[in-house]
């Protein structure tokens, strides 16, 4: 049995695809997960009901017509940033994956991922980390590995960040912008600027998905 022994999780469906969309809310409504659903069938309707009310995760569909997932979860972090955004999606393509956690996305799931692992992602990003579901990451992998030099040769390579290249890089986790950084540590956003340039070179990462997933898998993030 799956519990949530927190507050009762405020959860948005956003699926053009009615199966889809039931589908989920039947499977959390099987189980003992204390969590209050909403679905939406367009980016149009969910934003519509987030000025009624507040949600911790929107489970987004990447392709939907008008509005797509992309550009709704940059909607919903611009004007609500409190919210977490997983994208639910079809497809594995890095594409689709990269423009998704660039938008603002703390999780990538597939359609097909089990109730348990969803689960597990919910409760992930809640506490502000990022959930790439097993398919995701390898997806991931098979991209972010430098020219000449394997994944696991960068994994096993030890890095060393300063205290403010950490605390940076934990912000950058979280979504901040180099402008909330920047007023968080009390530093300019040009500071902010040169120690993220030096995170990427020490990390050998080249964009914001390669960053995320080697602070994931070499336990980066405090």
């Amino acid at each position: 049995m799956i519990t949530n022994n927190k507050e009762p999780i405020r959860l948005i469906i956003i699926d053009d695809h009615q199966l889809s969309r039931d589908g989920i809310k039947a499977l959390l409504s099987d189980i003992e997960f204390n969590a209050t659903v909403e679905v939406a069938e367009s980016g149009d309707e969910a934003l519509m009901l987030f000025k009624n009310q507040a949600f911790d995760v929107a489970l987004v569909d990447i392709n939907m017509p008008g509005m797509s997932g992309i550009q709704l979860t940059c909607e919903i972090k611009k004007n609500y940033p409190i919210t977490k955004v997983i994208a639910l999606s079809m497809y594995d393509d890095h594409t689709y994956i990269s423009k998704m956690i660039e938008a603002g996305a703390s999780g990538y799931i597939l359609k097909n991922i089990n109730i348990e692992d969803l689960i597990e992602a919910i409760n992930t990003v809640i506490k502000g980390n990022f959930y790439l579901s097993k398919d995701i990451q390898k997806v991931i992998d098979e991209h972010v590995a430098p020219a000449n030099e394997s994944y696991k040769t960068v994994k096993s390579n030890i890095i060393h960040l300063s205290y403010r290249e950490q605390e940076i890089l934990n912000l950058i986790a979280k979504e901040f912008t180099n402008e909330q950084i920047a007023q968080q540590l009390f530093i300019s956003e040009r500071t902010v600027e040169t120690h993220r340039k030096n995170i990427f070179i020490k990390t050998k990462q080249k964009t914001i998905v390669g960053l995320i997933k080697y602070a994931i898998e070499n336990k980066l993030l405090t």
